[in-house]
């Protein structure tokens, strides 16, 4: 009995080797998933290689951990692979890892969790076992699907897993009545919004607060592999062409209801995307909006924007989760976080349940889910 509970706990400490390695992949591997994995002899004693997922085009996990083994000089063969995710089947930007892994000799896989791209979705562990290995699925199951939640959105729904950012006073204000807001929240909990932003596969924001604050939107508080592309909704197509988040040369998405030829070929003229989606008056449809980048390979759509796109996103129910930082100020009247409102009855609020608490600098950050919304 010893024995098993021994053995448990060391596989439950490589996949957490594992887990941690996946998280060395955020902001780095989009669009693929964060991926990490380690390769332990066949006793499951020594560490023989690790690695993790690195830029799309490049090494999966799977592959740089190999790699790492074989620098090392040692011998995978007949060893145990830990990883967070089913190995991929399918020839993409690269080969397949489960033929990797078979062909270099590991005799056994134990993976976390079956990968939702349909191109894999268990083809992955077939083939492996197809190859004579034995496939297991083991601990760090909820961690996995959980560090890689817009990867299974995009999977599974088709469209992005949307987090909704706000900084706000402690009364629920993000900016006073003459709309000035910089800075509401400390620089820690700027910066920590720039690693939130790191992550995200785009960030999004509406033509309002491209107007009124000509925000750069890109990520300069926190280390970064890649800038995520910036994503404006534009109903009217009045993004001005000398608009700042076109400084660095970043992919800019504008999507759009209104015809304007002039004005879209300016702003394409800079380099932009323009998709034309009209929705109901005059807007753009905003649930066709996150299917099109769902196509566009988005797995995690980081949302900044004004209370008016903030609330119309909320009340088409299209906000997976929020993510906001409330300072220990009071400011009374002045912009709200979200237009969803006036509600006549407290049975009619949008109600969430807190995934964390924590403090970062003076403010407090909150992470608040939608429930249900991680069905899928």
């Amino acid at each position: 009995m010893y024995e098993n509970w021994f053995m448990a706990a060391l596989q439950q400490s490589w996949m957490e080797q594992a887990l941690a390695l996946a998280a060395q992949a955020l902001g780095v591997s989009e669009p693929n998933p964060r991926v990490g994995c380690v390769i332990v002899s066949a006793d499951g004693q020594r560490l023989l290689g690790r690695g993790s997922t690195q830029p799309a085009g490049q090494a999966h996990a799977e592959v740089m951990a190999l790699r790492d083994a074989q620098a090392a000089g040692h011998d995978v063969r007949g060893a145990t692979a830990y990883v967070t995710l089913e190995p991929c089947s399918h020839h993409g930007r690269t080969g397949p890892c489960c033929d990797a892994l078979a062909g270099a000799g590991i005799a056994r896989v134990v993976s976390a969790i079956g990968d939702p791209n349909p191109l894999v979705a268990g083809q992955g562990h077939a083939r492996l076992q197809a190859a004579g290995v034995q496939v297991e699925c083991g601990p760090g199951a909820a961690e996995s699907r959980e560090l890689n939640i817009g990867f299974f959105s995009r999977m599974v729904r088709r469209t992005p897993w949307v987090r909704l950012k706000v900084a706000a006073s402690l009364d629920g204000r993000t900016a006073l009545d003459n709309g000035r807001s910089q800075w509401i929240t400390s620089e820690a909990a700027r910066a920590d919004g720039h690693a939130w932003r790191a992550r995200s596969g785009a960030v999004l924001t509406g033509i309002g607060t491209v107007l009124e604050d000509d925000p750069r939107l890109d990520v300069r508080l926190a280390p970064v592999a890649r800038q995520p592309p910036v994503v404006v909704v534009d109903s009217k197509l009045e993004t001005p062409p000398a608009a700042a988040l076109f400084q660095d040369g970043r992919p800019v998405i504008i999507y759009a209801a209104a015809d304007e030829p002039a004005r879209r070929a300016a702003l394409e003229a800079r380099g932009a995307t323009v998709v034309r989606l009209p929705g109901a008056g005059g807007k753009v449809d905003l649930a066709a909006m996150l299917l099109d980048l769902g196509a566009r390979e988005v797995n995690e759509l980081h949302v900044e924007a004004g209370f008016k796109l903030n609330g119309s996103l909320v009340r088409e129910g299209l906000v997976d989760e929020f993510l906001v930082y409330l300072a220990p100020r009071l400011l009374g009247s002045g912009a709200g976080m979200v237009n969803i409102g006036p509600l006549q009855e407290l049975r009619d609020a949008v109600s969430l349940e807190f995934r964390g608490i924590e403090r970062v600098g003076e403010d407090l950050r909150v992470l608040a889910r939608i429930p249900g919304r991680a069905d899928f």
